[in-house]
């Protein structure tokens, strides 16, 4: 058995990353290992005072008391392995270097895309933008992408920067967690070096088991924001018959622009659900015909793929990014072309018309998942990185 350090650094929204980060570790334990977490939250920012708020940019690049205290904890513990999730912001990469100072090996799971794109999303302005890739990190500040602010942008590409500079991303990391191909060919293409990029998708425990039979409305399960294509599905909605119900699940910046539109519609059947517990998504998952993820950004590894997958129900989403190597079009799933309402509604037509063939494309699914999501077959592919991770020599 191994001790391993997990890194986690939450943000003030809850997300996908938080659950993965939970759910291996709860992994790991279970399996027996001696699991060590450090852990910090952006949350603490609103504690700190108003003179230790202009701190808070320099420590996103580097965190000289994180620094000090995971050192301490490093010789104090002795791990075997360092697994990283997010260091983003209270944490910073200073880690990375102590844990390089004794020789601990370092994983690094890749949930976003932060480490080229400040904004971590490859978005702007309702398309999808690699300008930071194809051309300068300071594209990012001239357009304020993180947080609509230049200032805030300034401080995640000086972080970047400072860190590419460094050598930080290519020499201090022993193996990185892609969660897809695609993924991991971006990572590659921006300068990573591809013989420690290693593919593992995320995967859904505990398993909920697949649904006994066909759902009664459409699922939107995600964060209300511009990316996520939900303008694009109320426009589809718009063109499709007055009884294809359909329920959105989730919160964020775009709910109240959302119900707005919904309600000037009359689109009645459509209904918010708000913030839903794990339970409630897996009961409303197995319920529905299908899920819908209109997405016009890259996504990584989308959480609710996966889960639809694990209750067996068939996924109607964007042709683009990740969401397309994952769904197979006309096996587990529907393709339609991102941002594309008209083709949106007639796919969604053709899938409320066709439950039969709606049906095998669930079974496909369930099928998907439990060869490559299961909790089973993730940690087998965990244990193969962390050996890889560990033989690894620093010179």
């Amino acid at each position: 058995m191994l001790k391993i350090l997990l890194v986690h650094n939450s943000y003030r929204h809850a997300g996908g990353e938080d659950a993965v980060f939970e759910q291996e570790r709860r992994l790991l334990e279970r399996a027996g290992h001696d699991v060590i977490v450090y852990h910090r939250s952006n949350h603490e920012i609103a504690t700190l005072t108003i003179l230790e708020r202009f701190t808070v940019a320099k420590r996103a690049v580097w965190a000289t008391d994180t620094r000090r205290d995971f050192a301490q904890l490093l010789a104090r513990e002795n791990p075997d392995l360092v697994h990283v999730h997010n260091t983003f912001v209270m944490i910073s990469p200073s880690i990375y270097s102590a844990c390089r100072e004794q020789n601990v090996p370092v994983v690094q799971t890749i949930h976003n895309f932060r480490l080229l794109c400040p904004a971590a999303t490859f978005f702007r302005n309702g398309r999808v933008c690699e300008e930071c890739v194809e051309h300068s990190l300071w594209r990012s500040v001239y357009h304020g992408c993180y947080r609509d602010s230049r200032s805030a942008t300034a401080t995640v590409a000086l972080m970047l920067a400072w860190h590419r500079h460094s050598r930080t991303w290519t020499e201090m990391v022993d193996c990185y967690i892609a969660l897809t191909e695609f993924s991991r060919d971006k990572f590659v293409a921006a300068g990573l070096p591809a013989d420690k990029i290693v593919v593992k998708p995320n995967f859904v425990d505990p398993d909920p088991g697949p649904r006994e039979h066909g759902g009664e409305y459409a699922l939107f399960v995600g964060r209300l924001s511009e990316e996520k294509g939900l303008q694009t599905l109320l426009e589809a909605w718009e063109q499709l018959p007055k009884h294809y119900a359909l329920k959105i699940a989730g919160d964020g910046p775009e709910r109240k622009a959302l119900e707005n539109r919904v309600h000037c519609s009359g689109l009645s059947a459509i209904t918010f659900c708000g913030y839903l517990s794990r339970q409630d998504v897996m009961t409303a998952v197995k319920r529905a015909r299908f899920l819908v993820l209109p997405s016009e950004c890259y996504e990584n590894f989308p959480m609710s793929i996966a889960e639809s997958f694990a209750c067996g129900t068939p996924v109607v989403c964007s042709r683009l990014g990740a969401m397309q190597e994952i769904v197979t079009d006309n096996r587990t799933g529907i393709h339609f072309t991102p941002g594309r309402a008209e083709d949106l509604a007639e796919k969604v037509r053709w899938a409320w018309n066709n439950p039969e063939r709606m049906t095998e494309m669930g079974e496909q699914a369930r099928l998907h998942f439990e060869s490559k999501y299961t909790a089973a077959m993730n940690y087998e592919l965990l244990m193969q990185i962390y050996q890889r991770a560990r033989t690894t020599v620093h010179v």
